[in-house]
């Protein structure tokens, strides 16, 4: 048989004596069944020795297969006494082609049988009826021996997915970001509002500022200003030219609200050559590896001995810069510091939820995803936008990750999980993860510990896992 496709089910009756029969008693051992395909095959062995009738009588035993509703009777085999036996065989009974055995009594039997497989057959008795007075069977009795119980149906590992429930937040801190290039005139700090494109980057600062400052579940903690200058000129120069822009650009947007002065923020940077860098890094100018060479070289410790190399070795490739590179390192970075109250009711924070999730932390989410259909669309929509929201969250990413592995997706899954801190919950889904691959092996020493570490999903897991293994390798 096909050992790939063959599938032995545990026998409960590895030997059995039949009861009832009178004086007919006989033993079966090495009880053996096995699926291959559209058949099964029943294997065992029939022992006679101890069956006591006359010499002129016989005893027909006949395997059968029920399910209790539906049955499958099996070639019999007659047993027979030593003159019942030789006028048996004189009379040719059984016939050849009936597949009956018979053996005398006293004698051992291997018998050998395979029937179609059907459906119902998955959990199902083997036994043995005996007719010891040529009367037929009485099919309304209990069966007389019942050799062996099939169990074909597949184990499937069973788990709950463990989502951790993330800590509140004391005080919900959140900050709007963003980047104005203003326009100063040259070697000057005086802003101009009108100036060149003024009007539109200093719209942009307000823009940021008013979405948080009308929205009434926000409130504004604080306004930093950081400015940048580019790399040429001198260091001394960019530095105070840095400062002092950002500190005029954080006195006129505090003189356009009623902020106390103590929660507008300044800080510089006299030469962005991180941003230089990051942009000759994604170009492809001319000596492009050379250039980012002189950039991250130690040795020019002095700002202005760096661009001094880089303008004299390659002087076409800087003048391209200066003029379509620089301009946009000259900025100024803002960012909006602010609070956000807390949410309790749960159709409160569904409707933040469509609006602004970003009002959100991950405990309120969390109370959110409670009131939903757990796997349901809207369910798992919240764990994923709580996971984008919050990507270095350990607890969004470990909830992330069950949610994919809900939905078969384990290497995404495993992804996420990747971001998760080390703890048990984590152990336990990465033991997930490898079940579901079908690597139960791998699996095992995961999920035990766990189980170990006191998860009550991971001991009800184990158990399941522990199952499917043995009927693997029953």
């Amino acid at each position: 048989m096909n050992r790939n496709s063959k599938s032995i089910i545990a026998i409960i009756a590895a030997a059995a004596t039949a009861q009832g029969f009178g004086a007919a008693a006989q033993s079966y051992s090495d009880v053996n069944i096995a699926r291959d395909g559209s058949l099964l095959r029943v294997d065992f062995r029939l022992d006679t020795r101890d069956m006591d009738f006359g010499s002129d009588r016989e005893v027909t035993l006949m395997p059968v297969i029920s399910d209790g509703t539906n049955r499958a009777e099996l070639p019999a085999v007659i047993v027979a006494g030593r003159n019942r036996f030789i006028q048996n065989q004189r009379h040719d009974i059984p016939a050849p082609a009936s597949g009956v055995s018979m053996i005398r009594k006293g004698e051992s039997l291997t018998y050998t049988v395979t029937t179609p497989w059907q459906q119902w057959m998955e959990r199902s008795t083997l036994y043995v009826d005996a007719d010891e007075c040529n009367c037929g069977f009485d099919h309304t009795d209990l069966p007389d021996t019942q050799l062996a119980q099939l169990d074909f149906v597949p184990r499937e590992f069973v788990a709950e997915y463990l989502f951790v429930t993330p800590e509140a937040e004391a005080v919900k801190t959140r900050d709007l970001a963003g980047s104005a290039f203003i326009d100063f005139p040259v070697n000057k700090t005086t802003l101009l509002p009108d100036y060149r494109r003024n009007p539109q980057e200093l719209a942009k600062i307000r823009s940021t500022i008013d979405a948080v400052k009308n929205d009434p579940d926000s409130r504004i903690t604080g306004v930093t200003i950081c400015g940048y200058a580019s790399p040429e000129g001198g260091y001394e120069a960019n530095e105070r030219l840095a400062a002092g822009r950002a500190a005029t650009l954080a006195d006129y947007v505090g003189s356009l609200y009623t902020f106390p002065k103590s929660m507008m923020h300044t800080s510089s940077v006299a030469e962005d050559w991180a941003g230089l860098r990051k942009w000759v890094e994604a170009s492809d100018i001319a000596n492009r590896d050379a250039i980012l060479a002189i950039i991250d070289t130690p040795v020019y410790t002095d700002p202005d001995a760096r661009e001094w190399k880089l303008k004299s070795t390659y002087p076409e490739q800087y003048r391209y810069m200066l003029e379509n590179v620089y301009p946009a390192l000259r900025h100024s970075d803002y960012t909006v510091d602010y609070t956000v109250r807390s949410f309790t009711d749960p159709a409160e924070i569904a409707r933040v939820f469509a609006a602004s999730p970003q009002k959100l932390s991950l405990a309120e989410m969390y109370v959110l995803a409670g009131t939903l259909e757990p796997g349901s669309d809207e369910y798992c929509r919240v764990f994923e936008v709580a996971a984008s929201m919050y990507p270095d969250a350990p607890e969004a990413n470990l909830n992330m990750a069950n949610i994919a592995l809900g939905r078969g997706e384990l290497d995404r899954a495993a992804k996420y999980l990747e971001r998760a801190a080390d703890s048990p919950a984590k152990t336990y889904t990465q033991g997930l993860i490898l079940a579901r691959r079908g690597d139960y092996t791998a699996a095992l020493p995961l999920i035990e510990a766990a189980s170990q570490a006191g998860l009550a999903e991971a001991t009800a897991a184990l158990d399941s896992l522990r199952e499917v293994i043995a009927w693997q390798n029953r």
